[in-house]
């Protein structure tokens, strides 16, 4: 899967942009938790990305407070693993922990 790494605030921005085209996928992960890194692995081994959404990973651990940002800019919960859809400028999904799955994540963005 091909990652695109989350690491600057200016990046949110430009994945808004991004999302009013095409509906932008990002996970919240740490390399330092084990439910992360199964939950990423799992997501992984089961998400065919059928639209070719860009894909964003946030390292919560190295990138605190993009992380942050992000949960505020959305108005959501912080939360590690954790995977939001943003369309339209706005999440309009977000999971987390062993609720993140590949394939509900494919019938979604198809939807959009």
């Amino acid at each position: 899967m091909n990652w695109i790494q989350l690491t600057e605030s200016t990046q949110i921005e430009d994945l808004i942009k991004q999302s009013e085209e095409k509906a932008v996928v990002i996970f919240k992960s740490s390399n330092r938790c084990y439910i992360s890194k199964f939950a990423l692995k799992n997501f992984e081994s089961s998400f065919t990305n059928p639209t070719d959404a860009p894909c964003y990973m946030v390292d919560v651990v190295a990138n605190r407070l993009v992380s942050m940002e992000i949960a505020d800019k959305f108005q959501i919960h912080h939360e590690s693993p954790q995977l939001l859809i943003i369309s339209k400028g706005k999440a309009v999904f977000h999971t987390s922990h062993e609720s993140i799955d590949g394939k509900d994540t494919e019938k979604l963005l198809l939807r959009l």
